[in-house]
């Protein structure tokens, strides 16, 4: 068979492939010609269709913005009176002229130079303006529209204006719900991202779970726990994804539960006779406070009384990832007394017991990137630093009864302080309004001694805008959900208390506060259930309970139950009890063996007793011997001397 030529493999011939080597190869279609595509004319038709589509929907556009307008011409001449009237008519005639005029040299310039225009159309507003020229070569989504000049705005949009201006209006404060924790200090809120379950945490060592959408008009928890067992809850919060809670406590192991309260992970406990500390494995000291990484999943971070911050993963509970280590000028050891992330989570910023503020770049533990030296009083214990939704803000609010803002871009000095915010709990915290406009803290006060209130400051001047009378004790925890737009507060007093608005907020308490409290059913009040039928059968009915008198006369008459009990044991004995034995070998010995059976004769006639009897009735010793004593060689002479009769052998026979 010969072979195909170059020629025929090709396919070139009009008749089309050989149907020979089809079967040759092994499979058909073999030899055809290959496919070509000509990708410059499927581009070029490609844009053609995608202009007369944007042309054919932006004519669409225009007819509808017309009749809309035509509508609201009509309606505002109805309204408005004849002069006001006549002179809107003209302003707007006015309009419209300018915007047909626009609209048709808009067109025509788009049968000109539009013609190469791919995507979406143009926004209306965009195409009233004389100076956009649309450039030929545009691709993909067109920028948004832009506003129109502040004459033609109403006098309504002035005063909605105004009221956004206004942050102290947005403060969600008309209503009220209270949670009962217990009756220590609430130390700890944390709050899901979705805003559906509350966590509390005391310095009773409890902590417990709302859940608002199974919540009553009662306002009960769902679970209560202890998770550290004998130490006070710190810090609570939720992860990013919501699904596990890290618990700070007293001790020096941090925990982290899941949405449930069961454990997931608990940190190693480091080594506390190492002297540096970066060779331990976790932290040797009282834990003060702790945070997730807001965009990393399972990374949290805590600081600890052994002068470090130490982050660490889920994943890997039996060491620390990295170890941050706080040093004053001098190169000293200092304890931080509150830590956190950075919104983006590249910055770890950590508030120190000598007063200063230091920032690290999360993935360089040597050197902090910022360090303000003097930002607290030395000596106080500053409870919290947080940053603002921007990212460029950081507050700060120290044992020394003040609230700083921070620029981190120009970390020299503070640019606002507000003074007179006493404070008594190692926790204070304040944070932000979900706008980014106001700073929300708590202010802490004796007992007896007024009410503890919750304090807003607008951020743009730091004035104090407003504040909230909360309960007669100190304000410990604030917190300001993003999407609920409601206020969590933690008091002293052991109340949890939500602010909200019907208006301006979001589920949460709303949920719970419509529903009424669940009644008791009656069949849960009763321990037993019972049927009373006075004609049933005596086999049925209960036994009635008789007196006492006679339940005892009755006893009497029972020879188990009038049995009388044994003495207790008294005076000398052996082996128990005196006089009674009972049925095992060991009380056998002692009564018929062991037995005690003096004797007070005289030992040696004891003995000699049976010497008579052993000489006569030899049967013992004499017999076992006979064979094997020797014979007496010498013979042993008798003397009525008693002297020599007593003495020994050896003396005898020296004689």
């Amino acid at each position: 068979m010969e072979r195909p030529g170059p020629s025929e493999v090709t396919g070139s011939d009009a008749s089309g492939p050989d149907p020979q080597l089809a079967v040759t190869m092994g499979f058909t279609g073999f030899g055809k010609k290959a496919r070509t595509f000509d990708l410059e004319a499927m581009f070029e038709q490609t844009r053609r269709t995608a202009v007369e589509r944007s042309r054919k929907t932006l004519e669409a556009r225009e007819k509808e913005e017309e009749m809309n307008r035509e509508k609201e011409l009509r309606r505002q001449n109805e309204d408005i009176e004849p002069t006001s009237s006549g002179s809107n008519v003209v302003r707007d005639c006015s309009k419209s002229s300018s915007r047909d005029t626009s609209s048709s040299e808009s067109e025509e310039s788009s049968g000109s130079s539009d013609d190469e225009l791919i995507g979406p159309p143009l926004p209306l507003k965009m195409m009233k303006e004389p100076g956009n020229h649309i450039e030929e070569d545009i691709v993909g989504p067109l920028p948004p529209p832009l506003y129109e000049d502040a004459e033609d705005d109403d006098d309504d949009d002035d005063g909605d204006s105004e009221e956004e201006e206004n942050p102290v209006q947005k403060i969600p404060d008309s209503h009220e719900i209270t949670l009962k924790h217990g009756t220590k200090t609430v130390s700890a809120l944390g709050l899901d991202p979705s805003g559906a379950r509350l966590v509390t945490g005391g310095y009773d060592y409890d902590v417990k779970f709302w859940d608002f959408a199974g919540m009553d008009a009662s306002f009960k928890a769902f679970r209560s726990l202890q998770p550290c067992e004998c130490h006070q809850i710190k810090s609570l919060q939720y992860s990013n994804t919501g699904d596990m809670i890290l618990v700070v406590s007293g001790s020096s192991q941090a925990k982290v539960i899941d949405r449930d309260g069961f454990e997931v992970m608990e940190c190693i406990k480091g080594d506390q006779y190492i002297v540096d500390m970066a060779n331990t494995k976790g932290h040797t000291a009282m834990l003060h406070t702790g945070s997730w990484h807001p965009k990393i999943k399972g990374e949290f971070m805590t600081c600890s009384n052994d002068a470090t911050v130490r982050t660490w993963e889920v994943e890997n509970p039996r060491k620390q990832r990295s170890v941050f280590k706080p040093r004053t000028v001098q190169g000293k050891k200092v304890i931080p007394t509150t830590c956190t992330y950075s919104r983006d989570g590249n910055l770890i910023a950590a508030a120190c017991q000598n007063g200063s503020i230091q920032i690290w770049d999360r993935n360089l533990t040597v050197h902090p990137k910022f360090h303000y030296k003097q930002a607290h009083d030395p000596g106080t214990d500053t409870s919290c630093v947080t940053f603002s939704y921007d990212g460029n803000v950081l507050a700060s609010r120290g044992g020394d009864d003040t609230l700083k803002l921070w620029d981190i871009r120009q970390f020299n000095k503070p640019l606002f302080s507000a003074s007179g915010l006493p404070t008594m709990f190692p926790m204070t915290d304040c944070c932000f309004s979900p706008d980014d406009k106001l700073v929300v803290t708590g202010t802490s006060v004796q007992r007896g001694c007024g009410s503890g209130k919750l304090v807003f400051f607008e951020r743009r001047t730091f004035q104090r805008v407003y504040e909230i009378d909360i309960t007669d004790a100190s304000v410990v925890r604030c917190l300001w959900h993003p999407k609920l737009n409601q206020i969590m507060v933690g008091t002293g007093n052991g109340l949890a208390k939500v602010y909200y608005d019907p208006n301006k907020s979001q589920r949460g308490a709303k949920l719970c506060v419509v529903k009424t409290q669940r009644k008791a059913k009656q069949a849960e009040t009763l321990t037993q259930d019972y049927i009373i039928t006075p004609h049933a059968l005596p086999m049925f009915r209960e036994p009635r309970q008789r007196s006492t008198r006679k339940q005892l006369e009755k006893d009497r008459l029972d020879p188990l139950k009038s049995h009388k009990p044994e003495p207790p044991v008294a005076g000398p004995g052996r082996g128990g009890r005196v006089g009674t034995h009972g049925g095992t070998l060991s009380s056998y010995i002692v009564k018929n063996i062991a037995l005690d059976k003096t004797d007070d004769s005289n030992p040696r006639e004891a003995i000699l007793r049976h010497a008579k009897a052993a000489e006569d009735n030899p049967y013992w010793v004499s017999p076992a011997y006979s064979k094997t004593q020797p014979k007496t060689m010498f013979a042993q002479v008798e003397s009525d001397d008693e002297e020599t009769k007593n003495e020994p052998e050896w003396k005898k026979r020296k004689i």
